[in-house]
């Protein structure tokens, strides 16, 4: 068997920013409208602040308007609705996104049901969930719209594929579920109490592993030939002391067997924010009575 095919994630994401450029500035030349993404951080989390700055950056990039409110750990629940109260009617700001976690003394269901379903670019609003569940347009989460792409990027037309999950997270796993029907597949979702998970993978032609559980699914789990999306981003310290970045799937082994595999980091994880920029310019113009782009 020879060695699988590594998506490259870095590559396909800077082709969606580019294409997301391009919409924004026909928008801008056309409509006189520019894309604004409003990001809210609560505290100092060395990672979200990262995650956040990386945003901004990338949001500037492709020519949109970014919005950064930057609050105290100590905000109050009332302040924090009141924001996004205020984000909601600003007709400059077309997607909001509110960096979790949040605070323990703020309720997250709360906040994140607060933002306006039409700007709500994180995809997680009880709305967008219900219109993406009965196939309606609505904006899904970053990470499985970019775990799509890149599935398609090695095969266009995933008709007809048998598909696992292995999670069922509400950020990844059911999601990634909805819009694997939506490209008619026959997906199944395995889980922490699915029997024989070995087996269930051993059936798939494509795999998304979104467990959070480093190299958890094995190389001889996967058939070969299949199509492997790694979701998973999970820090382990090595041998030597050192800290090393690996996924879910055991890379390694399964790239012996499967065509395709995306790589830790550089697969998943740039289409993350790439795909918020989709969601954002997506937003602006179905606020404006515009479709959005094709996927």
């Amino acid at each position: 068997m020879t060695q699988a095919f590594t998506i490259d994630g870095k590559a396909i994401a800077a082709k969606v920013r580019a294409d997301v450029a391009k919409v924004v500035a026909r928008l801008k030349a056309e409509q006189g409208i520019t894309p604004g993404l409003a990001v809210v951080l609560l505290g100092e989390d060395p990672a979200s602040k990262v995650y956040v700055r990386n945003k901004a950056a990338q949001t500037v990039e492709v020519g949109m308007e970014s919005f950064e409110h930057k609050l105290s750990e100590e905000t109050s629940e009332a302040t924090l609705l009141e924001l996004v109260a205020k984000l909601n009617a600003d007709p400059a700001v077309h997607g909001i996104l509110v960096q979790m976690p949040l605070p323990k003394h703020i309720n997250s269901a709360k906040v994140l049901e607060s933002v306006d379903p039409a700007k709500d670019v994180d995809g997680f609003h009880p709305m967008n969930v219900g219109r993406l569940s009965i196939g309606e347009p609505a904006l899904a989460p970053c990470t499985p719209v970019g775990s799509i792409i890149l599935a398609r990027s090695v095969k266009d037309d995933l008709t007809g594929l048998n598909a696992v999950v292995v999670g069922r997270s509400n950020i990844v796993g059911k999601p990634m579920v909805q819009l694997l029907l939506r490209e008619n597949c026959t997906v199944t979702v395995a889980h922490s109490r699915t029997r024989d998970l070995p087996g269930v993978v051993r059936g798939a032609d494509l795999v998304v592993a979104a467990i959070g559980k480093p190299e958890f699914v094995q190389g001889d789990w996967i058939k070969p030939g299949a199509i492997v999306i790694d979701v998973g981003i999970n820090r382990i310290m090595k041998p030597d002391g050192k800290n090393k970045l690996v996924g879910d799937v055991a890379f390694a082994d399964a790239a012996k067997v499967a065509r395709a595999i995306t790589p830790v980091p550089g697969g998943v994880g740039p289409m993350t924010i790439a795909c918020l920029l989709k969601n954002t310019v997506d937003a602006a113009l179905m606020q404006n009575g515009l479709p959005p782009q094709a996927s």
